[in-house]
């Protein structure tokens, strides 16, 4: 799977920014210590954005920036040959990978957050959806490279973007019980993800040492949907 497979399979902009607080919110209750989780959420990043990430501590990482233009996603796998980094005479994004977004993304592509310290971007997959497209978008010119150890994942999409195609509550619990090791509650898993308040009960049955109270930090920068 490719990005152009990740971008016919993603939903429309407000589902995935809604799924992508649910994944947050999970993680917060699963791990307290922000430094062990996977995905975060971080409803204030700027005056007029959201921003989802992803990492998984060994240079795989993805972010997603929601504003009033759209949607905006940027995924780098370390060990993809169409990294910057994957050849000694090229420190550049690989070619076509960023060359179609549109201008009014341009702001996220030359982001600093996004790129390392010599100003190159830090990507080898991107995807976007303005908020008048109708689908989602990717690069239109992109050849991938054909030898490698990621043959059938050449730019890390499938990999990256796997719980945000896959966005069933199996499929999470299949992550995090291999990732935290411990047993996830299903039910729980899904009133998350239907961004219902959470109550003591959703939460100790996430994690037993957890007090809601403990939360409210978490809920308050997640943007996740609190009781009346």
């Amino acid at each position: 799977m490719t990005v152009h497979d990740v971008a016919a399979r993603l939903p429309a902009i407000p589902v995935l920014r809604d799924h992508c607080r649910a994944l947050a919110m999970l993680e917060a209750i699963l791990s307290p210590d922000w430094e062990d989780r996977y995905h975060s959420f971080d409803a204030h990043w700027s005056d007029a954005e959201e921003m989802a990430s992803m990492r998984n501590g060994s240079g795989d990482e993805y972010s997603i920036v929601f504003s009033a233009a759209g949607a905006f996603v940027r995924g780098f796998a370390h060990e993809s040959l169409m990294s910057p980094y994957a050849c000694h005479d090229r420190t550049l994004p690989w070619p076509g990978v960023l060359d179609d977004v549109p201008e009014v993304f341009r702001a996220c592509v030359e982001e600093p957050a996004f790129s390392d310290e010599d100003g190159t971007p830090v990507v080898t997959a991107c995807l976007w959806r303005t908020a008048s497209d109708d689908v989602w978008r990717c690069g239109s010119s992109v050849v991938f490279p054909e030898e490698g150890d990621l043959d059938d994942d050449p730019d890390g999409a499938s990999y990256l973007f796997q719980l945000l195609v896959d966005r069933s509550a199996e499929a999470f619990r299949a992550f995090a019980e291999d990732y935290y090791k411990v047993a996830v509650d299903l039910a729980a898993v899904r009133h998350v993800q239907g961004l219902r308040p959470l109550t003591q009960q959703v939460v100790t049955a996430l994690n037993p040492d957890l007090e809601l109270a403990d939360l409210a930090g978490e809920i308050a920068a997640i943007g996740y949907p609190q009781a009346d």
